[in-house]
C-alpha cells in the first residue's frame, strides 16, 4: 500500500480477509444497485453540499443505469435534507484532501474559526464529517475524527479547534400493500417532518490516534489473513466468494477473451402467417414450445399453453404463467430433457406483460400514469426476456409475425411497405441485441420457404452474430446449422478480434446502411421516451 487511509485500517480491525481481498488482492466486486445504497446517497449529500442540490441528485441519478420508482423516494429524501443541512451548518471548504508519504484522507467540511483563518496558512479550523445514518453510538466510539485531527494539523500545518459528526437520519419506510405511491411519498414526508440533523462534538483523544497507529503496524507485519466471521459478514461483498467459493460476482480480469464458436444458439424469426414458422420449430433437438396462440395441432413438439388460467376462483395471468415457467426451466435445465425453448408468439408475452403490469398498478392504460407506466412495463419484460435468452438449454428461439402496415417515405417523396416483427421498434431493437440472428421466414413464389438474414432500410434484420456470409438459406434446420457453423469459421480466422459487446448493452440500429437510413423517414406514433443509460459514479474512498 502507498499510503494508510482511516477505511484501511477499519477494515482490517473489522476482518484481515476481507481487508487481504479488497487491498492486498485487489479483488474488484460490482457495486450494489439498490436505490438506498449508503455509498452513493452519502456520496449526494456531500455534492449538495459542495455544488448543489441539482448537480447532486442529477449525479446521483447517474450512478445507475434505469430510474424507478425506489430511486425517486430516495430523491425525495436528499430533497429534505440537503437544504436543511446548508441552513445548519456554517460556510467553509468542502472535500478537502490532505496527504503525506504515509497516510491519505478527506475532510467534508473545514470552517475556520475567524474569517481571517482562511487566509492564513496556519488559520484554525472546525472541522465536520458527514453521517447518513442512524447509527450514532458507534461513530462516536470511532477513531475517525480524532485520526483526521492529527493528520490534518501535521500534513496542513492548521490548527483544528473542534472536531464534530452531523448525523442526518435515514428514513426507511416501506410502501404498505393498499398504500398509492403518492400516500406513501406523504407519508415519506412526514416521517422526515419528525427526524432532526444532529451536529455531535467529538472530545479529542490521542490515545484513539495511537490505536489507529497500532493497526497500520499489525497490517505491515501481517502475513496471514484470517477470516472474522461474525454478523458483519452478512454485508460483506466478498461473503459468498469467502465461504462457498462462489466468485461470480468478481469482476473478469482486464485482458482480451478469444471468440470461440457460438453452441448455444439464440435465434429470433419472423414472418408472415402460415409461412411456416411454428412447424420450423419442430425439426429442432427436443423442442418445447411455449405457445401463446394455440397454434399446435400441426407440429409434435410438446409445448405449455400461456394464457390466462384459473386456480380454484382466483384468476392467474398469461405473463405470470410466462414467469412460473421460466422459474420451471431455470430450475430443472439439464435434467428435464429439452434442449430447444419456443416462444410462439414474442408479441402475445408483451401484450401479456401489459396485462399483468396494469393489474399490478391498478391502470387501464399506459396513459392514466404515464410518468411510470411505460417505463415499468418495458423493464418488465425485457428483463424476463432477458432471463429467457440466458437459460441454459442448447437453442432460444423467439418467434413473431411479421408487420407491414406501416410506410417509410424517401425524400424524394416514393413511400414503401417496412417489413418488421410485429413489436414496437424500440423493443425489438433491444430483443435484436440479445440474440444472434435476426432472420425473417420468405415464401418464395414457388411456395418454398426460405430464412432470410439480410436487413436494409426496408426489412428489419440484425443480431449479434458476426461474420454471416450468406443471405438466406433454406427454411430448415440442418441448414440453419450451417449459417452458424461458417460464421464461427469466419470469427475464427479473422485477422483482428474486434471489441465483443455486451448483450445487455447493446442496441443495434434499425438500418443497416447508415448512409441509407437518412434518406427514409419513417411514419410512426411517437411512442414513450426511452430512458438514457446511466454510468455509475462512486465516491474515492477515504
Amino acid at each position: 500500500m502507498d499510503r494508510f487511509h482511516f477505511s484501511t485500517a477499519q477494515c482490517f480491525d473489522q476482518c484481515p480477509a476481507r481487508f487481504d481481498f479488497r487491498y492486498r488482492q485487489g479483488i474488484e466486486t460490482l457495486p450494489p444497485d439498490n436505490a438506498d445504497n449508503p455509498l452513493l446517497l452519502g456520496t449526494a449529500i456531500h455534492r449538495g453540499m459542495e455544488v448543489g442540490m441539482e448537480q447532486a441528485i442529477e449525479e446521483y441519478k447517474n450512478s445507475y443505469p434505469v430510474i424507478n420508482d425506489l430511486h425517486i423516494n430516495e430523491i425525495i429524501k436528499l430533497e429534505y435534507w440537503i437544504p436543511r443541512m446548508k441552513e445548519l451548518l456554517p460556510e467553509g471548504l468542502h472535500e478537502v484532501n490532505f496527504k503525506n508519504e504515509v497516510y491519505e484522507g478527506t475532510a467534508d467540511l473545514l470552517v475556520p474559526c475567524t474569517k481571517h483563518d482562511l487566509e492564513l496558512p496556519h488559520g484554525q479550523f472546525d472541522l465536520y464529517d458527514f453521517k447518513y445514518s442512524n447509527n450514532v453510538d458507534h461513530y462516536m466510539e470511532s477513531e475517525q475524527l480524532h485520526v483526521y485531527k492529527y493528520y490534518l494539523e501535521r500534513i496542513k500545518g492548521i490548527k483544528i479547534r473542534r472536531i464534530f459528526f452531523v448525523f442526518v437520519p435515514k428514513v426507511q419506510i416501506k410502501q404498505k400493500k393498499t398504500e398509492e405511491l403518492q400516500e406513501f411519498r406523504f407519508r415519506i414526508l412526514q416521517e422526515l417532518e419528525k427526524r432532526e440533523i444532529e451536529i455531535k462534538e467529538v472530545i479529542y483523544d490521542p490515545e484513539k490516534v495511537i490505536k489507529f497507529q497500532d493497526t497500520c503496524m499489525k497490517i505491515g507485519l501481517t502475513s496471514e489473513y484470517k477470516k472474522e466471521v461474525n454478523y458483519l459478514c452478512n454485508w460483506c461483498e466478498y461473503k459468498d466468494y469467502c465461504q462457498k467459493g462462489i466468485d461470480y460476482m468478481n469482476l473478469p480480469k482486464a485482458e482480451r477473451r478469444q471468440v470461440g464458436q457460438t453452441t448455444k444458439r439464440k435465434l429470433w424469426i419472423y414472418g408472415g402467417a402460415f409461412s411456416g414458422k411454428t412447424t420450423f420449430m419442430d425439426e429442432a433437438p427436443s423442442p418445447l414450445n411455449l405457445n401463446t396462440d394455440g397454434n399446435i395441432q400441426f407440429v409434435t413438439m410438446q409445448f405449455v399453453p400461456i394464457k390466462d388460467t384459473m386456480e380454484g376462483r382466483q384468476k392467474v395471468l398469461a405473463w405470470k404463467v410466462f414467469k412460473d415457467t421460466i422459474d420451471e426451466l431455470e430450475r430443472t435445465a439439464g435434467q428435464n430433457g429439452f434442449k430447444t425453448i419456443v416462444v410462439d408468439l414474442l408479441e402475445d408475452t408483451y401484450e401479456s406483460c401489459r396485462l399483468y403490469m396494469y393489474d399490478k398498478l391498478g391502470i387501464t392504460h399506459e396513459s392514466d400514469d404515464s410518468f411510470r407506466a411505460w417505463d415499468k412495463v418495458r423493464t418488465e419484460f425485457l428483463s424476463t426476456i432477458r432471463r429467457l435468452v440466458n437459460l441454459d438449454y442448447e437453442n432460444i428461439v423467439l418467434i413473431s409475425h411479421e408487420d407491414t402496415s406501416k410506410d417509410i417515405t424517401k425524400k424524394s417523396g416514393d413511400k414503401i411497405t417496412s417489413i418488421k416483427p410485429n413489436i414496437s421498434e424500440k423493443i425489438a431493437n433491444k430483443i435484436a441485441g440479445m440474440v444472434d440472428i435476426v432472420a425473417r421466414v420468405v415464401v418464395e413464389d414457388d411456395e418454398s420457404r426460405t430464412l432470410n438474414f439480410k436487413s436494409n432500410e426496408v426489412i428489419f434484420g440484425g443480431g449479434r452474430l458476426k461474420n454471416i456470409k450468406t443471405t438466406s438459406c433454406p427454411l430448415d434446420w440442418e441448414e440453419l446449422l450451417k449459417v452458424y457453423n461458417e460464421a464461427n469459421f469466419f470469427d475464427n480466422h479473422a485477422e483482428k478480434v474486434q471489441d465483443v459487446k455486451s448483450e445487455s448493452d447493446e442496441e443495434l440500429p434499425f438500418k443497416e446502411d447508415e448512409k441509407q437510413e437518412e434518406d427514409v423517414q419513417e411514419e410512426k406514433p411517437v411512442e414513450e421516451p426511452k430512458p438514457e443509460r446511466k454510468s455509475r459514479r462512486t465516491r474515492k474512498e477515504r
